[in-house]
């Protein structure tokens, strides 16, 4: 196998590390500041925050043992019992395969149970146990504080406002 050489090295280290013109290194900007803050595009803008939101929900529920996608899953077999894996997808966003793993591990874990659909022997109708519910409880109490956290500063008609929003470009988006 060759060896690298140190101008191979250095080529590939300052492709890395963007360089101004005058040879130093340029400034990353952090969130909130040039197109990371109110100059930035709305997706962009959007998918910077929800990487916020859900990196610090994966720090509040790591002792729990529970990620942000299995809270997700959780949350939805909670309020829709009986959903299949395509649906719980669907709804949390996830892929199936990665719902399928999700599902394995939190029925091992002993959080859900399955039940055959009544009419279509192959679909598999999953719910919380006693035992999901009280650690959708557990979790639930330390995303509202995180919830409240997103909300702090808007008054009442601000955060309808929001809410209302998001979920129009939810609904919009995706007709056209």
């Amino acid at each position: 196998m060759a060896r690298k050489t140190a101008a191979t090295a250095r080529s590939k280290t300052a492709r890395k590390t963007p360089a101004r013109a005058d040879g130093g290194a340029m400034h990353i900007p952090a969130p909130g500041e040039g197109k990371r803050g109110e100059q930035g595009y709305l997706g962009y803008l959007l998918r910077q925050a929800h990487a916020a939101v859900r990196l610090k929900m994966e720090r509040m529920l790591a002792d729990l043992g529970v990620t942000s996608p299995q809270f997700a899953v959780l949350t939805m077999l909670n309020a829709y019992p009986g959903l299949s894996g395509a649906d719980v997808a669907r709804l949390t966003f996830l892929t199936p395969q990665t719902v399928g793993v999700i599902i394995r591990n939190l029925e091992r874990e002993g959080a859900i149970a399955m039940t055959p659909h009544p009419v279509h022997g192959r679909i598999q109708q999953w719910t919380l146990t006693p035992r999901g519910a009280t650690l959708l409880k557990a979790c639930r109490e330390r995303v509202m504080l995180l919830e409240k956290r997103l909300a702090k500063g808007l008054d009442d008609k601000a955060e309808i406002t929001i809410r209302r929003w998001l979920a129009n470009v939810a609904i919009e988006l995706p007709k056209e």
